[in-house]
């Protein structure tokens, strides 16, 4: 279970009894904290800061825990943020600000010195809030009565986004071969990308999968097959080409378990030894959470894992997508959104249908892949770029469509979307951005979401959506 530890200030100035009163009110808001978020995470509570030599023991524990995503620290009275410093400079995990305080609302009757005294986050988190800004320490700030609804969902959001930077931490990506030729957008550093968000991303020669490949029993591929058509219409009577794309998943899984690794990259010039195309494979391993990038693009694909993360538990389709075409009718303007295989089976409104047709790229068989309608609903289409000084992500807020024709002859996944505020603003801030072809989709995260990742990661955001104006793009074309 992940934890998140709780971090409460004050002071020795008032004495052990109001040091007594703030550790039973920290204790009970744990226990409110737990409650609320059960299932979701563990909220830990550590020592009372009162000097720095707490404070350095509370954070250094924080940043050595592996199963600590994140802290959430609280004034509960005056603690002067002097005692703050040597301990947030050792701190290696997101961090909270709980604006809060133990009682709701003011008791006028019988307020006296000492309640004021004990309860006085208005102070302390403002010298605190000090504290953070003058050290440059990136945070979220979520103010309000700790019971209320809003600040728990402020509470939550953090945690998931706090979850999806531990599990980035500790990402690695498989790269079979190389960026595709010429290619631009798709390439990066990854060595900045390590130091940066984590990614151990390394290249491994396509042979030791297809060594893995050529060693898959027919009774592994047959459990596969089961699992495809427990879930799945079968609509080919090419068995024999499903079974390929069985027996690549086998082998994917069993090559990423071993290495500890959770996304992986590939590029069609350079799949050989492979028969078909990694199709059906690709989709229903990131089914399963796992990051996929074609052409090589390591950073979507790692990015489509961590994002995929942090919608955990979350209603709605998070995954990688293609732009590729549109429909340019005048104030009807769609994009198809799609990919030549690897189309994440999670935007699937319709049961999904495998089938083995033409590819008409890759010099490859003809592939087994799903088929089928995307998702619709409210959502932000994200991506990531280097640019060459640092890396900069792009979201832009989407409205994901159900097509207006069938397209019969089209043998992929089809995803349509309406970009906002109307399709030139969009598409042009997008290209103004530098945004890339690949990016991820999601109805389950928000752009919130995406900037407070950006906020603590220290990345660079641009985004686009119905408050963007002729005027920002004019600002988009200098950045």
């Amino acid at each position: 279970m992940d934890k998140l530890y709780f971090v409460v200030g004050s002071q020795d100035l008032y004495g052990d009894e109001c040091l007594k009163q703030v550790a039973a009110d920290a204790a009970r808001m744990t226990a409110f904290f737990n409650e609320k978020f059960k299932g979701v995470c563990e909220v830990v509570l550590l020592p009372t800061v009162v000097n720095s030599e707490t404070c350095i023991q509370d954070l250094r524990k924080v940043s050595c825990d592996d199963e600590c995503i994140g802290v959430m620290t609280w004034m509960h009275t005056f603690s002067p943020a002097k005692m703050w410093i040597k301990g947030l400079q050792e701190l290696r995990k997101p961090l909270l600000h709980l604006h809060t305080q133990a009682n709701e609302k003011l008791p006028y009757d019988t307020i006296d010195m000492d309640f004021m005294n004990l309860n006085q986050a208005a102070h302390g988190d403002r010298e605190y809030g000090f504290i953070l800004a003058r050290m440059r320490i990136p945070h979220q700030v979520v103010a309000g009565y700790y019971e209320h609804e809003d600040v728990i969902d402020g509470i939550r959001k953090f945690i998931d986004v706090a979850r999806a930077i531990n599990f980035s931490r500790h990402l690695k990506v498989a790269s079979f071969g190389n960026n595709m030729r010429e290619v631009a957008v798709t390439d990066g550093d990854r060595v900045e990308s390590q130091i940066k968000y984590g990614w151990e991303c390394n290249y491994f020669a396509l042979g030791d999968l297809v060594d893995i490949i050529n060693k898959v029993t027919e009774k592994e591929i047959d459990e596969k097959m089961a699992e495809y058509t427990s879930k799945y219409t079968m609509k080919t009577d090419r068995i024999s080409s499903v079974r390929e794309q069985a027996r690549y998943e086998v082998a994917l899984d069993k090559f990423l378990k071993d290495n500890g690794i959770g996304a992986f990259a590939d590029t069609f010039q350079d799949l050989h030894g492979l028969k078909q195309l990694p199709g059906l494979a690709a989709q229903n391993l990131m089914g399963k959470g796992i990051g996929f990038g074609p052409e090589g693009d390591y950073k979507i694909s790692a990015f489509s894992a961590v994002l995929m993360a942090m919608s955990k538990g979350r209603k709605g389709v998070t995954g990688f997508i293609e732009d590729y075409t549109y429909d340019l009718t005048p104030g009807k303007e769609l994009e198809l959104a799609s990919h030549m295989l690897e189309v994440p089976v999670a935007f699937a409104a319709t049961k999904p249908e495998i089938d083995v047709l033409p590819l008409g790229i890759g010099g490859k068989e003809d592939p087994a892949r799903l088929i089928f309608d995307g998702a619709e609903g409210d959502g932000i289409q994200v991506t990531m770029v280097d640019m060459g000084d640092h890396f900069r992500i792009i979201c832009a807020d989407i409205e994901l469509v159900k097509q207006p024709k069938p397209m019969p002859k089209l043998p992929v996944a089809r995803i349509m979307y309406r970009h906002k505020p109307n399709f030139r603003i969009g598409t042009a801030g997008w290209c103004y951005a530098g945004g890339a072809h690949h990016s991820v989709v999601s109805t389950a995260l928000t752009r919130e979401d995406i900037a407070l990742f950006a906020k603590l990661t220290g990345t660079e955001l641009i985004t686009i959506g119905d408050d963007t104006t002729e005027a920002d793009l004019l600002k988009l074309g200098e950045c």
